[in-house]
C-alpha cells in the first residue's frame, strides 16, 4: 500500500458541501487554517509498501481525532455525529454528504495504535502553528510559561483487595473454561459470597470477620493458581496463554498493605499507579502522571497548552523539567528565558536555574518576574478544561501507550477547542463592525469592549489580506 485511498469525489448529481453549508462557520474556517499537508507528513510514516487494502485518508482519520477530543465524545458517538453533520464531514474532507460511515469505528482505534504520541504530537505543534498565523498567540507568549503536573486518571474501578481477588478467580476460571481445561473446582460462587461479606463486615467496624473472609479468598485463589498450573504442565500452548494472569495473580497474591514499590490495582490495567497528590478530597488517584506547560502571559486567544506528556513511574517533578522543557522547544521552535513552577519542582534538573522561578522565591526577581509569578495558577482551569470537557479525567485507552496517546490528543483538542472559539469571536466581530461600525458614536469608541472588537476586526482583515 503505497499511499492511501481516497474515494472522497464529488458526486455530479449531488450538490457539494461548500454550497450547503455556510463557508463561515469558524469549524470550517479552521478547517481552512489547518496545513494537512505537514500533517500527511507526519502521519504517512505509518504507511508501508505492499500488498493488502489501502489505508484510509490521513485528512479523514486526522480529522476525526481532533473532533473527538475537541467535542469530548466517544468514538460510537463520533461516528454517530459525523454521519448527520455536515461540517464535520467537511472538517475531514470530504466533497458531497454522505448518508452511511466510509469508515469502521474500529479503524480509529488501529490509527491511534500506529501512530503513537510521538506522531500524534503532530496535531498539537499543527495547532499551535494555526494559533501563532492566526493571531491567537505570539512569539513573546512562548518564552515565558508555566510547567505543573497532574494526575491523569485510569476507567477503572477504585482498588480493593476483596474486589481484585474475586476479579482474580473470576478471570482465570474464564480463561480454562475457554481453553478446555477442566477445573477441580472454581470458586467462582464461594469468592462472589466472600467478596460482598467482606464490604459489609468492614462497614460495621468488624474488621476481624473481614479479615477472615480476605484470608478465605487468598487461600482459594492459590488453590486455583497450583491447578491451573499442574493442568498446564507440560503443554507450552497453554503455559503461554496462562502465563500473564497467572503472573499477575500471584503478585497480587503476595501483596500487602503498605508495602513499597510497585502493586497491582487493575487486571486489565496492571501499568496503573497510585499517586497522592495531597488532595484533601481525593487523597489518592490511580493512573499516571501528565505534566503541563502553558503560557505565563495572557495569549489573545486563550491560555494554549504549550506541551502535555504522560510521565509513567510517578516520577518527581523536579526531576522531569528538563526534558519536558527541552521537547516543549522542539515543538515550538522557541528558547524558554522563563519557566514558572510551583513548590514540588525544589531539587529540578533545568540545566540553567537562573530560569526557573518557584512559587515563593524572593532572590533573582525583579518586579516584572513577581507579577508574572501570580499568574503561575492560570495552569489550573488548564488543567481543570482538560479533564473535563476533553477526555483526560478516564482514560480509556489500553496500555501505557493509550496513556502517552491520550495526554497529547487531549491537549491538541482543547488547543483546537480555543481556535474555533477565536475564530468564532473574529467573525462575530467582522459582521458587527461591518454593519454597525459606522453608526457608532463616537463617545462610545472610547468603551473597552468596542476597542476589543476593532481590534480583533483589524486582525482579521490582516489575516485575509
Amino acid at each position: 500500500m503505497s499511499k492511501p485511498r481516497d474515494g472522497r469525489h464529488r458526486d455530479l448529481f449531488l450538490p457539494a458541501l461548500c454550497e450547503i453549508i455556510d463557508m463561515g462557520h469558524p469549524l470550517v474556517r479552521l478547517a481552512q487554517e489547518i496545513d494537512w499537508s505537514f500533517v500527511e507528513r507526519r502521519f504517512g510514516a505509518v504507511h508501508h509498501a505492499g500488498v493488502g487494502q489501502p489505508p484510509l485518508p490521513v485528512r479523514l482519520m486526522a480529522g476525526l481525532l481532533i473532533l473527538k477530543h475537541m467535542h469530548s465524545l466517544s468514538d460510537e458517538a463520533l461516528c454517530a455525529r459525523w454521519v448527520e453533520n455536515p461540517y464535520f464531514q467537511f472538517f475531514c474532507g470530504e466533497e458531497t454528504f454522505r448518508h452511511r460511515l466510509s469508515f469502521d469505528r474500529s479503524s480509529l482505534t488501529h490509527w491511534r495504535q500506529r501512530l503513537g504520541e510521538e506522531r500524534l504530537s503532530a496535531l498539537l505543534q499543527e495547532s499551535l502553528s494555526v494559533a501563532h498565523r492566526s493571531g491567537a498567540i505570539e512569539g513573546k507568549d512562548l518564552e515565558r510559561v508555566v510547567v505543573d503536573t497532574t494526575v491523569q486518571e485510569k476507567a477503572i474501578a477504585h482498588p480493593t483487595d476483596a474486589r481484585l481477588l474475586h476479579r482474580a478467580i473470576v478471570k482465570l476460571g474464564a480463561l480454562a473454561r475457554k481453553n478446555g481445561l477442566a477445573l477441580r473446582q472454581s470458586y467462582v460462587r464461594l469468592a462472589k459470597r466472600a467478596a460482598i461479606m467482606v464490604g459489609r463486615y468492614r462497614h460495621a467496624k468488624q474488621f476481624k470477620r473481614a479479615n477472615r473472609q480476605l484470608k478465605f479468598l487468598r487461600t482459594r485463589l492459590g488453590r486455583l493458581m497450583r491447578d491451573i498450573r499442574r493442568k498446564t504442565a507440560g503443554n507450552a500452548g497453554l503455559e503461554e496463554r496462562f502465563a500473564g494472569l497467572l503472573s499477575l495473580s500471584m503478585r497480587l497474591l503476595h501483596q500487602k498493605h503498605r508495602q513499597r514499590g510497585p502493586k497491582v490495582y487493575s487486571l486489565h490495567a496492571p501499568e496503573v499507579e497510585c499517586i497522592g497528590k495531597g488532595k484533601a478530597h481525593k487523597p489518592y488517584e490511580f493512573g499516571c502522571k501528565v505534566s503541563v506547560a502553558t503560557p505565563a502571559t495572557k495569549p489573545r486567544g486563550g491560555q494554549f497548552v504549550l506541551h502535555a506528556k504522560a510521565l509513567h513511574g510517578n516520577p518527581f517533578d523536579g526531576h522531569t523539567l528538563g526534558p519536558v522543557v527541552a521537547e516543549m522547544e522542539s515543538i515550538t521552535g522557541v528558547e524558554v528565558k522563563r519557566i514558572h513552577v510551583d513548590r514540588g519542582y525544589r531539587g529540578h534538573n533545568h540545566p540553567n536555574r537562573l530560569r526557573i522561578f518557584v512559587t515563593g522565591q524572593v532572590r533573582h526577581t525583579t518586579r516584572a518576574i513577581k507579577r508574572e509569578m501570580q499568574r503561575r495558577a492560570a495552569v489550573e482551569p488548564v488543567i481543570g478544561h482538560l479533564k473535563a470537557d476533553h477526555r483526560m479525567d478516564r482514560n480509556p485507552l489500553k496500555g501505557t501507550e493509550g496513556d502517552r496517546s491520550n495526554a497529547v490528543l487531549a491537549a491538541a483538542g482543547y488547543n483546537f477547542h480555543l481556535l474555533l472559539r477565536w475564530f468564532a469571536a473574529i467573525w462575530r466581530a467582522f459582521i458587527q463592525t461591518l454593519f454597525i461600525g459606522p453608526a457608532i458614536p463616537a463617545a462610545d469608541k472610547e468603551k473597552p469592549r468596542l476597542r476589543l472588537q476593532t481590534g480583533i476586526a483589524h486582525d482579521d482583515a490582516q489575516m485575509n489580506g
